[in-house]
């Protein structure tokens, strides 16, 4: 079962520190969220997960250092959605889902039976097959979310990173993908979302990771970290904290004085 550690990791930006020192290890079997306010540093330290920006420190996907994995391979052990991804070629919505099996195939290949399958499972499991043959460039930006979640899904890998997964979606449809990716990891994949909405990510994560000018400052279940102090320390907001049967739910009074 696939694991991901960070050890004392930190990504520059040009001669700005975005993530600093940051240490924690992500298992299989479980929904892991980080939060924080804007510019923290969380879609950063997601993307550096995955190699695409340069660190300092380890981060290492079971073993192996991701720094010099051999791209397939990670792309076949760790799914990403990144945020706010623009469509710039007319493809359907089935073609768009199709190149999630690109990790799989040799050069010059072709979609295979086993491709196919993972394709199908995807398109249902992101609920997108009234959608299938639309054009992806003319689709909203909700229907392009679940369609580029599809897409991910349709690796079929162990873990997923998924980067603000619920942008532009409806209350509804927020449900339905947070069930999705907490589905996901109750079936045994490993499954981090970078999220901002904090009662969304109380009720569905089993863990949070709350971050805050790079720093992680706060690691455990959304009871430990959501906490008023945190929050005011970290949002600057007042905040009330309250129990909705098993998980907190924030509402935020005003800003801190």
């Amino acid at each position: 079962m696939v694991s991901i550690s960070l050890e004392q990791v930190g990504v520059s930006l040009g001669r700005r520190t975005v993530v600093r020192n940051a240490s924690a290890t992500f298992r299989a079997g479980a929904l892991a969220g980080i939060v924080g306010p804007n510019g923290a540093g969380k879609s950063t330290l997601a993307r550096a997960m995955l190699a695409l920006v340069p660190h300092i420190g380890r981060i290492l996907v079971d073993d192996a250092e991701v720094a010099t994995m051999p791209r397939a391979e990670l792309a076949r052990r760790v799914a990403y959605l990144p945020q706010g991804q623009t469509l710039h070629w007319p493809l359907t919505v089935e073609r768009l889902v199709e190149l999630g099996r690109l990790p799989h195939l040799a050069p010059m290949s072709r979609i295979g039976d086993a491709d196919g399958a993972a394709i199908e499972r995807a398109i249902e499991r992101a609920d997108i097959a009234a959608l299938r043959d639309r054009v992806a460039t003319e689709l909203s930006g909700g229907e392009r979310a679940r369609v580029l979640l599809a897409r991910a899904l349709a690796v079929e890998a162990p873990a997923l990173i998924a980067d603000e997964p619920l942008a532009s979606l409806d209350p509804g449809h927020q449900i339905d993908v947070m069930e999705l990716l907490h589905g996901e990891a109750r079936a045994g994949a490993l499954v981090i979302a970078v999220l901002h909405d904090l009662t969304m990510a109380a009720r569905y994560c089993d863990r949070l990771v709350l971050i805050d000018r790079g720093t992680i400052v706060a690691d455990g279940t959304p009871a430990e970290v959501l906490t008023p102090a945190n929050l005011k320390s970290v949002y600057g907001i007042d905040a009330r904290v309250e129990l909705a049967g098993d998980w907190p739910t924030v509402t935020a009074l005003g800003r801190s004085r």
